[in-house]
């Protein structure tokens, strides 16, 4: 069910009807009947695995709490030695961890035999399709067991408020991924309708479909056409504006659903943890993975970068680095061999195919090695006079960072290591302009009914980037660019939503069809 069509408004309609009229009392349960009738209206066949994963879940952090709270009041018995105490207090560890490693060996296990044994083939299914965002839905389940392993709050005793939280419909096409602790409390609430609140969420709603359908959807023909049948022949120039299409509409489409998501939670009173941040204003490599996909950032950073990181033969290898290297090496080898363990995960999460994997380390390793090298550039900065501080140095910092992360697109994008050395190569040795022309004519222009669809597209795209590109600079100055138009008069805000609404009939008119969510399937 697709977020533009009748059916999908006709059921939010629906749903907000109820939710604060009839069922205002019990706003929760709307919530979990509509997720759950979304997620078989999208694909009935995925509800044993959300099913499966959730009762297992449920019951796993049941257990872990008797383990608990049943060797709290043991070691609180009278007459007990330290020894005994101690005892008592290792068994429950152990009673824990055996909670733990049951639930996450089967959640992991439902995970990687749905979505990675039959990627590779180990399992062939004929016509299978992958449960609608079932990693999404999966490492949320893990970040709830881990937390009631680590008593970070107590478990849902109620099943069906933790399948909610595990199925609510907005987040679980493409995340974000959403922690227990921060969206109880909110279905705990009583929400009542909100006009701004309301307006603010169909504004929202409009600039991320504006994204998806006017710039991703518009661009993604024209990117499969370059890459999608060889290298053979590319020009760099090619290569390049290939790159940068590619840029703007991997963005455009995981940042536009997730904006739709986003609203349609905030029409129910529900917020959702942002998951964007203006990414491409990063000066960093690491700034830009703060800023891109959050919630995954999060979970990493969490459930794998610090319990790997705090890990003891990891504090030994920190503290003989500092012994034999000194204080920056002690801390910064560590960290940069966690962060090419989560960068490692990050390219299999996407997939098994090898250019994920190298995607996934090429990421780890220069986060790694400019941490390393950071004096270095520190001492060199110094040396030059360079004002580090300065606009200048900022916008060269941006322009770094947006070329680094390009080059990490070419393994992303490019399927075959051979082809993306290839691309590499004539990125760098062979623009060719003289052969742009005819290689875009034979690769892209060859490929459409119509010319006029295809050059329409681009100059709809074109807009759409502009105002993309103007909000995320007003935003990255701290304006509100959704209060700013919710303060102006009834023309503006015609105006602005007429742009948005026209870009997107304009999308619709210009392409055979709209393309799914490119992360709908992780």
């Amino acid at each position: 069910m697709e977020f533009y069509s009748l059916a999908f408004w006709c059921m939010i309609a629906l749903a907000l009807v109820l939710y604060y009229t009839v069922l205002k009392s019990r706003q929760w349960i709307c919530l979990l009947v509509f997720s759950m009738l979304f997620y078989a209206i999208c694909g009935l066949s995925g509800v044993p695995y959300i099913l499966t994963t959730s009762i297992v879940t449920w019951a796993s952090a049941l257990g872990i709490s008797r383990v608990i709270n049943t060797t709290k009041v043991r070691r609180k018995a009278s007459g007990l030695t330290k020894e005994e105490k101690k005892a008592i207090k290792n068994k429950g560890i152990i009673q824990k961890r055996i909670w733990l490693i049951l639930d996450l060996a089967i959640v992991l296990m439902i995970l990687i035999c749905v979505k990675y044994l039959t990627e590779i083939q180990v399992f062939k299914v004929s016509g299978f399709i992958l449960p609608l965002g079932i990693s999404f839905y999966t490492f949320m389940a893990i970040s709830y067991i881990a937390d009631i392993y680590n008593e970070k709050y107590e478990p849902e005793k109620n099943f069906f408020r933790l399948l909610l939280f595990l199925s609510f419909f907005p987040q679980v096409i493409q995340g974000p991924i959403s922690r227990y602790d921060k969206l109880r409390p909110q279905y705990d609430t009583v929400h009542t309708f909100e006009n701004d609140r309301f307006l603010r969420a169909l504004w929202r709603f409009l600039f991320g479909a504006m994204k998806k359908y006017a710039i991703a959807d518009m661009l993604s023909g024209s990117i499969a056409g370059i890459f999608d049948y060889g290298s053979e022949g590319l020009p760099g120039s090619l290569i390049v504006l290939g790159f940068i299409m590619y840029s703007a509409q991997q963005y455009a489409d995981f940042s536009g659903g997730i904006d739709m998501a986003l609203a349609v939670s905030e029409m129910f009173g529900i917020e959702l943890m942002p998951n964007f941040k203006r990414p491409y204003f990063a000066t960093s490599l690491g700034d830009f993975w703060r800023r891109w996909h959050i919630s995954l950032g999060a979970f990493m950073r969490d459930y794998v970068f610090y319990p790997f990181a705090l890990l003891k033969f990891m504090q030994k290898f920190g503290k003989w680095c500092s012994k034999h290297f000194g204080k920056h090496f002690g801390r910064v080898l560590p960290a940069g061999i966690a962060n090419i363990l989560v960068f490692l995960l990050v390219g299999v999460w996407h997939g098994t195919q090898m250019h994920y994997i190298i995607w996934g380390l090429y990421n780890g390793l220069v986060i790694a090695l400019s941490d390393i090298l950071a004096p270095a550039f520190d001492k060199i900065t110094h040396k030059l006079n360079i004002e580090s501080s300065s606009k200048g140095m900022h916008v060269f910092r941006i322009i770094r960072t947006f070329i680094i992360v390009n080059i990490g697109w070419y393994f992303d994008r490019i399927y075959d290591f051979g082809d993306c050395l290839h691309c590499f190569r004539n990125t760098v040795m062979n623009w060719s302009f003289n052969e742009f022309f005819r290689m875009f004519t034979q690769k892209v222009v060859n490929t459409v009914e119509s010319t006029r669809y295809l050059y329409g597209g681009y100059i709809v795209a074109l807009f759409g980037i502009v105002i993309v590109f103007v909000v995320s600079l007003l935003e990255e100055n701290n304006i509100d660019i959704r209060t700013a138009i919710m303060r102006k008069n009834l023309a503006i805000k015609s105006v602005c939503a007429f742009i948005m609404i026209f870009l997107i009939l304009a999308s619709f008119m210009l392409t055979t069809g709209t393309g799914g969510f490119m992360y709908a399937n992780f």
